[in-house]
């Protein structure tokens, strides 16, 4: 028989449900409810793969090497952090939205730090690489030119600075959302399966025993984009040389750009 599958514990599905975009809560819960490590990559528990190949073309692209002292701003599961310990750099520092986050990573031995974009925990002219990928997306327009200049800050006269998939779209349409638990189950078993609503069933059975309130957070939505053109300027505004820029290839709504501080 088609349809959604049945459960007996049709009492959860009945309460409403609330929509959040925060993402400093949305990553936090990430660490809470991880499995893995790479969980927090925030790409899907399938993408370790393409996680390390697009760590590997980061690397290629800053000439990452053993003199470097690295900060990797959004370091996720650590993954560019654990292959430029394997390659020698002199040093290695991530930063994290939360401290749930950074406790996990902590745990595997990396040097890990709590801290946003427009206030980073780092000592001026400090990094001789500077990678930001897949993080400034998240961060809400009026607070790009602060999180700049926050990287021109840290970074040493010379050093290389890579800002890497940022949208020059808006967002695709998001899925819909639903304040009732009962039609957000059935959506999710149409459009993404049983595995999808078996997970989200869950979520509710926690809900229910828990007495938390239920809400699904939303907080991995594009809050900042920018043509190619405004993007640069921004940056150049904020101090840094654009040295090459290309577009991201997955998806290919982005563009990466290699930037340095003018020695």
């Amino acid at each position: 028989m088609s349809g959604q599958p049945r459960t007996k514990h049709s009492g959860l599905t009945h309460s409403k449900i609330t929509h959040s975009d925060d993402y400093v809560e949305y990553c936090r819960e990430t660490a809470r409810r991880a499995r893995t490590l790479h969980d927090l990559a925030l790409r899907g528990r399938d993408k370790q793969k393409a996680t390390r190949e697009i760590h590997e073309r980061i690397i290629k692209s800053v000439g990452l090497g053993v003199t470097d002292e690295l900060i990797d701003i959004g370091c996720g599961d650590g993954t560019l952090l654990r292959m430029a310990e394997s390659l020698g750099a002199r040093s290695a520092t991530g930063l994290l939205a939360t401290e749930e986050e950074v406790k996990l990573l902590r745990k595997f031995g990396l040097q890990v730090k709590q801290g946003f974009t427009d206030k980073l925990p780092i000592a001026d002219k400090s990094a001789s690489v500077v990678v930001c990928n897949n993080v400034l997306l998240v961060v809400s327009r009026g607070k790009i030119p602060a999180s700049l200049s926050e990287i021109y800050r840290i970074a040493k006269p010379g050093a290389r600075i890579f800002l890497g998939e940022i949208p020059f779209v808006p967002n695709r349409p998001v899925d819909p959302r639903f304040e009732s638990r009962r039609e957000t189950l059935a959506y999710l078993h149409r459009t993404y399966g049983l595995r999808t609503w078996f997970g989200m069933l869950r979520r509710m059975a926690y809900w229910t025993a828990t007495g938390k309130p239920p809400i699904i957070l939303d907080g991995t939505g594009i809050s900042f984009y920018a043509t190619t053109e405004e993007f640069i300027a921004l940056a150049e505004t904020a101090g840094l040389q654009l040295v090459r820029y290309w577009q991201h290839e997955d998806p290919n709504t982005r563009n990466n750009y290699l930037f340095r501080k003018p020695d």
